[in-house]
């Protein structure tokens, strides 16, 4: 599993800190999963699937494909299903690429207007 942990993290194009950031764990960690000396959780498995979209079954297997789906074609399927418009999608592709401290800032702002 370690090696397709870091076939992951460069497929991704991170770091390990950045991959780590992403994670909310030590770089510490991440080049210990990677070198083998830490065996991965399964609370951490998951986190990495939902955190990049990965397929569970191949990080801890190696079987299908690496992503589950990419986010363009979520983003595809939640403008279909809601009638959203080009600038609608890539309003919800730039926030989906932003950090979590980023998110937090976009959505602090929006309260401030809203609520």
């Amino acid at each position: 599993m370690n090696e397709r942990l870091v076939e992951l993290r460069n497929a991704l194009g991170l770091k390990q800190y950045q991959f780590a950031e992403r994670l909310g764990v030590t770089n510490t960690a991440v080049c210990a999963w990677e070198a083998g000396r830490r065996n991965l959780t399964e609370q951490i498995i998951r986190s990495i699937c939902r955190e990049f979209r990965v397929n569970y079954f191949w990080l801890t297997e190696g079987i299908g494909d690496m992503f589950t789906g990419t986010p363009q074609s979520v983003v595809d399927e939640i403008a279909e299903d809601y009638g959203l418009d080009e600038t609608d999608k890539k309003i919800i592709e730039k926030y989906l690429s932003l950090t979590p401290e980023q998110r937090k800032a976009v959505k602090d702002y929006f309260k401030s207007i809203f609520l």
